[in-house]
């Protein structure tokens, strides 16, 4: 029975990323192109989340900060998770609804990005940085899930959504993470062009 239900596990990721790939590919491309904007033209992309959210968030700038899969100049990124003396200091002398605001408020310009990860759409943290990004004339790029909350209520014609259609967060957060690494490959294509093939002797490392 275990054994089936892993395979199922398996089986019902592959069908979502199908259809994803469908009806996503297109909010995909925008997001890739906002962010793309903004790191040629001098700016940067801020990135939050909360819980698996956070580390996925986190993951992100680290691939832009350092490499995705091909050497290339660093590009600017920021993940507003990340530091947990900044965001405790936040929460005790504010509120935690104000984590990652305070710092869009603080570290954020116009041109820059903020990308937020939300299953539900209704983090109240993640809510109040796309209004501090709104108020710095950033354009917010969401990853979201379901119907999308009240996250998808708050963006602006200028933001991209990128809304998975499904209620387990397991599911979205697995999409979330193909749609990060579809962020980073665009980016890098436009800036790198395309990879070459590669040899089938040529040995792959990890």
């Amino acid at each position: 029975m275990l054994l089936q239900r892993i395979q199922q596990q398996f089986i019902d990721s592959a069908d979502l990323k199908y259809q994803c790939a469908q009806v996503l590919s297109p909010q995909v491309e925008a997001a890739t192109q906002a962010v793309l904007a903004s790191v040629t033209g001098g700016g940067k992309v801020m990135t939050c989340g909360n819980g698996a959210s956070a580390a996925a968030a986190q993951h992100f700038a680290a691939s832009f900060v350092g490499r995705y899969e091909r050497e290339r100049p660093e590009l600017a990124a920021l993940c507003l998770s990340a530091d947990a003396a900044v965001l405790t200091g936040i929460a005790t002398d504010f509120e935690t609804r104000m984590v990652f605001s305070r710092q869009v408020r603080a570290l954020g310009q116009a041109g820059d990005v903020l990308l937020v990860l939300s299953t539900s759409g209704n983090s109240a943290n993640v809510l109040a940085a796309v209004e501090a990004a709104h108020e710095r004339d950033m354009t917010v790029v969401a990853l979201v899930g379901g119907r999308g909350g009240r996250l998808v209520q708050a963006l602006r014609d200028t933001d991209v959504q990128v809304c998975v259609p499904h209620e387990l967060p397991a599911r979205v957060l697995e999409i979330h993470h193909l749609v990060l690494h579809c962020i980073c490959d665009g980016v890098d294509a436009q800036l790198l062009g395309l990879p070459e093939t590669m040899n089938p002797e040529q040995e792959i490392s990890s």
